[in-house]
């Protein structure tokens, strides 16, 4: 009996280590997370969780890394017409969400269970925090990570921060990354300078960027550029950007 108890006691010792080593770890990555996300609200991001994936499998198959193209730009650099068209296409309740989208959540299960097309609801917000933060994949526990990132930002970053860091970060054809490389890339000219069409052509593209071409637009990103200048006109033109 005395031997028992000395054996239950040694492991309830251990469980209590583990348990403690645990949450010290979990409680150093929550502080660490945070301080990452405080530090790119000022500081102009070098590089993306997603870029860095392509560098790594660039380095893989002896691809010289300059074959990507990312140059950070200001948001009040571009033309108004880009974050404009981004939202009217990508997400069009980003100034009054808390990062997720409810509405189109819920109307993505449902399509899902009914058996239609796979369809995602990220919002802007997510998006970032995939791209920046994490890594591509339908896992449990990368969308578990994908919700708190979002947290994160919506708490610690403007609305504003959240859009500019976004069309920084985002793929708009094979490696490049970022508003500014697709607009000296494909129109050869400033971000400044884009035009309405130009900017909804680009915001087109951005569902899949590998397969949807700017420089050689398909029917499809045409029709689809179309229905984006649409919406930027409903949402009230590049006034609607003072909600933001």
């Amino acid at each position: 009996m005395i031997r028992y108890r000395k054996k239950n006691s040694r492991s309830r010792k251990k469980t209590t280590k583990l348990l403690v080593f645990m949450g010290r770890l979990i409680l150093t990555a929550v502080i660490l997370s945070v301080l990452m996300v405080l530090c790119f609200r000022w500081v102009s991001p070098p590089t993306s969780a997603f870029m860095l994936k392509r560098h790594f499998k660039n380095f893989l198959h002896n691809k010289p890394s300059a074959a990507l193209k990312y140059r950070w730009i200001d948001l009040d650099k571009m033309s108004p017409y880009v974050p404009l068209a981004v939202i009217a296409s990508e997400d069009q309740k980003f100034p009054h969400h808390w990062g997720f989208d409810i509405a189109a959540i819920s109307d993505a299960v449902g399509n899902n269970l009914k058996g239609g097309r796979l369809r995602g609801a990220s919002t802007i917000t997510q998006q970032v925090a995939k791209n920046m933060f994490l890594w591509s994949g339908r896992s449990f526990v990368r969308k578990g990570l994908e919700a708190y990132f979002t947290v994160l930002l919506e708490l610690l970053w403007s609305k504003n921060r959240i859009l500019e860091v976004y069309l920084n970060i985002a793929e708009f054809g094979d490696g490049i990354y970022g508003v500014r490389a697709a607009a000296e890339t494909f129109y050869l000219k400033p971000p400044s300078r884009l035009t309405r069409w130009e900017s909804a052509i680009l915001a087109a593209v951005l569902p899949s960027p590998r397969k949807l071409k700017v420089s050689d637009p398909s029917p499809y990103v045409i029709e689809r550029a179309g229905w984006i200048e649409e919406q930027m006109a409903q949402l009230g033109g590049i006034g609607y950007l003072r909600n933001i």
